[in-house]
């Protein structure tokens, strides 16, 4: 799609930036995400569950996997500018917009439930002091509230949150203080009987208490989702999300030593809201709880249209072009789609049936942040130098610990959610997405071709099994080419592979050049891998030669010459054919009927040389016949056509063993259906009274007279192709 254009990724300071600092822009709103809801009505539970030591384990577990991610983060942004879109960003520009944008829509999609599912805790807070209140009412007031904050400006969102902080500070003020008027007196129980707890009919174990507290530890994204709007992203976010990370786990540990000392085990599993009933101050606890869900719902709002416009200048997704638009700085036509997402959710009045896929969509996301680090550090390319160096084994066990959580928190989900991005991946792939010039996959399958060359180096040289047609096709007329574009094709496809090679031609360099590299790029668009290089000699049978042995130390070499005879240049043609065996190359000699051209494309005459036949034992070669064979298989499977075997001999007697032998190839080369033909007398008049095919395919020989090419043209009125091998081909493989 040539009208797509990615995100901007020209500077650090995006035109759309307000220049927010760490403070404000990444440190409050990921601490406010992250000290929310379960903090203040469930962490009591985990601790009564498993103990102090056994939930002092499930907090410090749930915020390495957390920590790992935030540090992988921090050291991927500390080296790219990302722009605006948060993780999206991060990773269309490691991995590209098509691996981005699988991982952006659910994160989107996830984000913008998020803020439903925190309005309805914060409806549960608000009725638990006036349960008379309408929840739906609740509902959207709330969120009316939440939208028009977000819908003035950013800035203002951020005060609001400055305030929100305030209110969480002095809940944790409470608690601090009741610890100090000696609320601590209950002995500690270090490792509990996990009863379970209110509403619940039986016990529990440590893997469902740790799924339940998990959600708390996540929310790293906050920050990084507004990175468009920060003064600078590669600064802000890594030293933002690691303090708030770090302070956070500070809070959780020190409240689970209260909790553990300050109420009962019974008290803890049964009572949602003892945090509330044990700090001094009870309703600072309760506007902390208020605020923090208020504020977890204002940092989705917030965010949330960002990455959607994100994904919309990138274009994936319909209406691209809309959706990315910010008039006043604002995206504005981002936030109206969230804003209708988020209210469908609210009518549905509960969403506990999807939250475990909100959550997978989040691992998910966090995971892919841990594997662009991984990838990045084991290319070892020279642009990745991060000012936050880590250890390999931080992405490692962030990529390890979040998909484990995934399946341990709903393995049912955690497979819908795998598929759900697999999907979008597939979707991305088919409508061609202008790639981003500085994504690392070029890298990354370079460093996959070395490792693979390196065994492959190791392995005996003889490929029978997995050989393939890779042609270098020598090129002075690049209409000749053009012409040829069809045969080449039918040959290659699908595996096999295109080098053109351009020599001194009538037309400039330049000129020849383009017209070499457009033919290339229709290869491709015929899925054939194609390359090409241009050479500048008059000789080209010198030329060549010198550059086959050039090619001899490539690892991806073509095994294949494809020559396009012309009987004014046989000079040229003369040392290529020679040489080409001698370097492992085999040679294909494509004569074109001047009338018939490829006629059809539906038959092929593959000729056997009647001395030929015998020769071998068909154990482990079919003579000198072995490319003749593999190609004339090639062009029967892509013109879907048929295939003949022929040959000639001098008398009726040896017609039967002809025909056997032909049988016999057939069956060890495995060519399926095919029809056999011997007929008697020379090859000459064999030739003119054989079955009319569309291509003649025939063994060849190096020291074969180049005259009798036009003689078998003209005799099998027909196009021919004459094949030499290498040595290195097997039919019968």
């Amino acid at each position: 799609m040539s009208d797509q254009v990615p995100f901007d990724e020209d500077d650090d300071e995006p035109e759309l930036s307000k220049g927010y600092g760490t403070f404000e822009g990444v440190f409050v709103p990921t601490l406010l995400t992250i000290l929310g809801v379960i903090m203040y009505l469930r962490e009591g539970w985990v601790i009564g569950n498993a103990g102090l030591g056994g939930g002092i384990l499930i907090i410090l577990l749930a915020f390495a996997i957390t920590a790992a991610t935030a540090m992988s983060m921090a050291s991927i942004t500390s080296n790219v500018r990302i722009g605006p879109g948060g993780a999206y960003a991060i990773i269309s520009r490691s991995l590209g917009l098509e691996v981005g944008g699988s991982i952006g829509v659910p994160l989107y999609l996830s984000q913008s439930l998020a803020v439903a599912l925190y309005v309805f805790g914060f409806r549960a807070g608000w009725l638990s002091i006036f349960p008379d209140h309408n929840a739906l009412l609740v509902d959207l007031a709330t969120f009316l509230a939440v939208l028009a904050i977000a819908a003035i400006s950013t800035a203002f969102a951020f005060r609001t949150q400055l305030i929100i902080l305030v209110l969480i500070i002095a809940s944790l003020v409470s608690v601090a203080v009741a610890a100090f008027q000696g609320s601590m007196t209950e002995p500690i129980t270090w490792f509990g009987d996990y009863p379970g707890g209110s509403g619940q009919t039986g016990g529990t174990n440590f893997w469902y208490v740790w799924a339940v507290f998990f959600p708390a530890a996540t929310g790293i994204m906050a920050g990084a989702n507004l990175s468009g709007e920060l003064e600078s992203p590669r600064r802000s976010i890594p030293r933002g999300t690691l303090a708030a990370v770090a302070v956070s786990l500070v809070v959780y540990l020190l409240l689970a030593v209260w909790l553990a000392t300050s109420a009962t085990e019974a008290e803890l599993v049964t009572n949602f809201e003892v945090m509330i009933d044990k700090a001094a101050w009870g309703p600072a606890v309760i506007a902390g709880l208020l605020g923090a869900t208020f504020s977890s719902a204002l940092s989705s709002l917030v965010g949330a249209p960002r990455i959607l416009s994100a994904l919309g200048t990138g274009r994936i997704l319909p209406l691209g072009q809309h959706l990315s638009a910010r008039p006043g700085k604002e995206p504005r036509a981002a936030m109206a789609v969230t804003s209708l997402i988020v209210v469908g959710a609210l009518m549905l009045r509960d969403l506990n049936a999807i939250a475990p896929l909100i959550t997978m969509f989040f691992l998910i996301t966090y995971a892919m942040l841990n594997v662009v680090v991984l990838v990045e550090k084991r290319l070892a390319l020279v642009s990745f130098r991060p000012a936050l160096e880590i250890p390999l084994v931080v992405p490692l066990l962030g990529t390890i610990g979040c998909v484990g959580a995934m399946f341990i928190v709903n393995p049912v989900f955690s497979a819908v959610a795998v598929i759900a991005v697999l999907a979008f991946y597939l979707y991305l792939t088919r409508i061609q997405l202008k790639a981003l010039e500085s994504d690392v996959r070029s890298g990354l399958f370079v460093a996959l071709s070395e490792w693979s060359a390196k065994r492959v180096f190791r392995l005996p040289s003889r490929e029978d099994r997995a050989w393939k047609p890779n042609l270098v096709v020598p090129v002075r007329d690049v209409s000749q080419l053009r012409g040829d574009f069809r045969l080449i094709r039918s040959i290659t496809y699908p595996k096999g592979s295109v080098k053109v090679l351009g020599f001194s031609t009538d037309e400039p360099d330049a000129r020849a050049s383009r017209r070499i590299e457009r033919i290339t790029e229709a290869f491709w668009e015929e899925e054939i891998f194609a390359s090409w290089a241009s050479v500048s000699d008059d000789d080209v049978g010198r030329a060549f030669v010198t550059s086959m042995e050039t090619l001899q130390s490539a690892f991806f070499k073509p095994n294949v010459v494809l020559l396009h005879y012309r009987p004014d240049r046989l000079d040229e043609l003369r040392p290529i054919i020679a040489a080409g065996p001698d370097r492992g190359l085999g040679i294909a000699l494509f004569a074109e009927h001047p009338k018939a051209h490829l006629g059809r494309r539906t038959s092929i005459n593959l000729w056997f040389d009647p001395e030929e036949i015998n020769k071998g034992d068909l154990k482990t070669e079919a003579g000198r016949m072995d490319l003749a064979v593999l190609l004339a298989l090639k062009l029967r499977d892509n013109w879907d056509g048929t295939l003949r075997l022929l040959t000639a001999v001098p008398d009726e007697a040896s017609k039967e063993e002809a025909r056997q032998y032909l049988d016999a190839i057939a069956d060890k080369a495995r060519l399926g259906a095919t029809e056999s033909y011997v007929m008697t007398g020379d090859m000459a008049s064999a030739l003119g009274h054989a079955p009319q095919a569309d291509m003649s395919v025939f063994g060849w020989f190096p020291e074969s007279d180049l005259a009798v090419v036009q003689t078998r043209v003209e005799a099998t009125r027909s196009t021919c192709l004459f094949c030499v091998d290498a040595g290195f081909e097997n039919a019968l493989a």
